[in-house]
């Protein structure tokens, strides 16, 4: 079924278990979701995440990036909350990874007003956390701006690896989204993570760098989630807008504002 003649159509390449809020602001705009993943997220239950459980009862402080992190602890461990030590504080960066975690049972005693890695840390710089042991689940391909930090600031952090983030097996939606990019068939792509960037960037071909970076960065509208995906989208010469507050719904309500 084709959209009407003057209905926007909205790239997401969000992963598919986290398009559902996206979708549904989009169409309440009456514009049409074209869902191409660049993403792909496995919850995984590795010997890194096994140790942190093991230590969960020593942890001065959780902290949780996604909320990824918190439904693959609960999925393998889902008497996790009774593991915890009691004394144990919780850090959440960003809205929705609060709101997961309090779904779980879990108090969020810390989620800085800048949802990234800075953000946190600049919260904890009120905080002595010297010689506390932090435990921070998370996918290995992340940013090392947080455990560095953290570190720096005399904490000793137990990195545990409780999800892949990874280029989906079947590229074939990203494909036919590259097409649509080379073809300006769309009027607005979002991005939620510098991933989401590089792994379209990877399945494009050579030769259609340079429309593809053209197309995105004149006829059609790039919106990145917060400034490290927009940082992204730069390093690919993509000039791209991002929202005050690095969530999907401001994200969105900036693009239709955009539009």
């Amino acid at each position: 079924m084709k959209k009407p003649k003057n209905q926007k159509l909205i790239a997401i390449t969000r992963p598919f278990n986290r398009i559902d809020e996206t979708v549904s602001i989009v169409e309440s705009h009456r514009a049409k979701a074209f869902i191409a993943p660049t993403l792909e997220l496995e919850l995984t239950n590795t010997e890194s995440l096994k140790s942190l459980i093991e230590l969960s009862d020593d942890l001065d402080w959780l902290i949780f990036t996604s909320p990824t992190s918190i439904e693959s602890i609960f999925k393998f461990y889902p008497d996790f909350k009774e593991k915890i030590n009691e004394n144990c504080q919780i850090a959440a960066i960003g809205q929705k990874t609060e709101e997961i975690g309090n779904e779980y049972g879990l108090f969020i005693d810390l989620t800085p007003k800048n949802y990234t890695a800075e953000g946190l840390l600049e919260s904890f710089e009120n905080i002595n956390i010297k010689n506390s042991l932090i435990g921070l689940p998370r996918t290995l391909s992340a940013r090392d701006t947080l455990p560095e930090g953290l570190k720096k600031m005399g904490a000793d952090v137990i990195l545990a690896e409780s999800y892949k983030s990874k280029l989906p097996l079947d590229t074939v939606r990203i494909e036919v989204l590259i097409e649509k990019i080379l073809n300006s068939e769309i009027d607005a792509i979002t991005f939620t993570s510098p991933l989401t960037v590089k792994n379209l960037f990877e399945v494009a071909l050579d030769e259609q760098m340079p429309e593809i970076v053209k197309n995105l960065s004149t006829s059609i509208l790039t919106v990145a989630i917060g400034p490290i995906t927009n940082k992204t989208l730069k390093n690919y010469s993509v000039d791209a807008i991002y929202p005050k507050k690095y969530t999907v719904k401001d994200m969105m309500e900036l693009l239709f504002e955009t539009l």
